[in-house]
């Protein structure tokens, strides 16, 4: 399951776990299709750790929202509390859920990605014009992932991404 802001999110975080050998075929991807992407997540967030304790299942949830002004640990404080407000356990680290925060936006990592060097206090790195033109930007990351070791100066949100990745590798038997 993804849960995630944008259709760049998602055709960026499928196709790098297509590099990464996970079949995505059957992933259900739940997106904001209006509004506050940031709200939509958040309030999705809650809905699908409910139904995932309900169901007993072993399925993973890979959750992607922008950092914006706020950063990783900002987003990550704020899905933890829209858990207390919903009265539900936050996620265990137990590599079944997956939090891809970055900061600004997607578009720091693909420039980063690019070869660019990126600040993440900034957030006007450019869009691309199309979300499958992220290809080449993934098929380097994987690389990078593959080689465990982003190019520095790597940017922080971004490593945090690939620490949610390896413990979800390790814990699901795919490391």
């Amino acid at each position: 399951m993804l849960i995630c802001e944008d259709r760049q999110h998602e055709v960026f975080v499928l196709r790098f776990l297509g590099r990464q050998n996970i079949d995505v075929g059957d992933v259900r991807v739940e997106m904001c299709s209006t509004g506050s992407g940031e709200q939509f997540v958040r309030e999705q967030y809650t809905e699908e750790l409910k139904a995932l304790r309900r169901r007993h299942a072993r399925t993973s949830l890979v959750v992607v929202l922008d950092g914006d002004r706020v950063g990783v640990e900002g987003r990550k404080r704020s899905l933890a509390d829209a858990c207390r407000s919903a009265k539900i356990t936050d996620r265990a680290l137990d590599g079944t859920v997956i939090i891809l925060v970055p900061t600004w936006n997607i578009e720091t990592w693909l420039a980063y990605l690019g070869g660019e060097r990126v600040d993440e206090s900034v957030g006007s790195y450019p869009r691309l014009d199309r979300e499958s033109d992220c290809e080449h930007h993934v098929a380097t990351l994987s690389e990078m992932c593959t080689a465990a070791e982003l190019r520095q100066p790597a940017p922080a949100s971004l490593v945090d991404a690939c620490a949610e990745y390896e413990r979800f590798k390790a814990l699901a038997g795919r490391g």
